[in-house]
């Protein structure tokens, strides 16, 4: 790989399309979206969770499983990569860890990560929250520092996005924006493209036609890139060699 020698601030933002390239199942969108088969009322809600707490463990130990069984792919490699030449964020949407095993050494997880568990009762304090093995399902009766039962360290619906604030300041810092496989649908996320300055290069890469959604134009800046995660990426990386400050 060849880039520009000028090293640049590099933030992307990533969505559910990198990973299934990886083939990993996605949680919206597609016809086999989890969400098209499970109901995330009572999977992916904290009501959810106190109705039926085996349930939602055994969902999220399922997708847990999941995860030891895919690989990194060619895109999540190529971000990876990008960190010789420039200093790369990512900021991603994605619950896996196929960015950090794919090399990748700043990520932010916007909607939590399956490797981790966390108190029910106090969710974000920094005590309760560690790693546990993929290997090791979250069994009903584990128990967090605070005495609580352990939850997945994920972001369920209805729950603040506690990163929110620290994606949306590395964003504003930016030299160059990329946002990859994502629809643009999901808040806050999606509000994140507001935020890069509107005098520095943006660019899109999905295969699907995506909506403003805003409908002010905004999306207007971004250079769309109809292709998968990895192909697109591989003509973003292309583009760099012109990107010369």
């Amino acid at each position: 790989m060849q880039t520009s020698t000028l090293r640049q601030k590099i933030v992307v933002l990533t969505g559910a399309g990198i990973s299934k390239e990886s083939g990993l199942d996605t949680f919206r969108g597609a016809d086999d979206a989890l969400w098209h088969k499970f109901d995330w009322k009572r999977l992916a809600s904290v009501g959810g969770f106190y109705e039926d707490p085996e349930a939602v463990l055994e969902f999220y130990n399922e997708r847990r499983k999941q995860l030891l069984s895919v690989e990194p792919n060619h895109a999540h490699k190529l971000l990876a990569a990008l960190e010789q030449w420039h200093d790369v964020t990512i900021i991603t949407q994605n619950i896996d860890n196929l960015h950090e095993r794919a090399g990748s050494s700043h990520v932010l997880h916007l909607h939590g990560e399956l490797t981790k568990v966390t108190s029910s009762d106090n969710r974000n304090d920094p005590k309760c929250i560690k790693e546990l093995p993929l290997d090791m399902p979250i069994k009903l009766g584990d128990k967090a520092v605070d005495g609580s039962q352990l939850r997945p360290h994920i972001v369920w619906f209805g729950e603040f996005v506690t990163e929110y604030q620290t994606a949306a300041e590395i964003i504003k810092d930016a030299d160059i924006f990329v946002v990859i496989g994502t629809s643009l649908t999901v808040t806050p996320a999606s509000e994140l493209i507001r935020y890069p300055h509107r005098s520095v290069p943006k660019f899109l890469i999905d295969p699907n036609p995506i909506s403003d959604p805003y409908n002010d134009g905004y999306l207007g800046q971004f250079e769309h890139i109809r292709q998968s995660a990895s192909l697109g990426l591989e003509i973003f990386v292309d583009s760099l060699l012109e990107l010369q400050y």
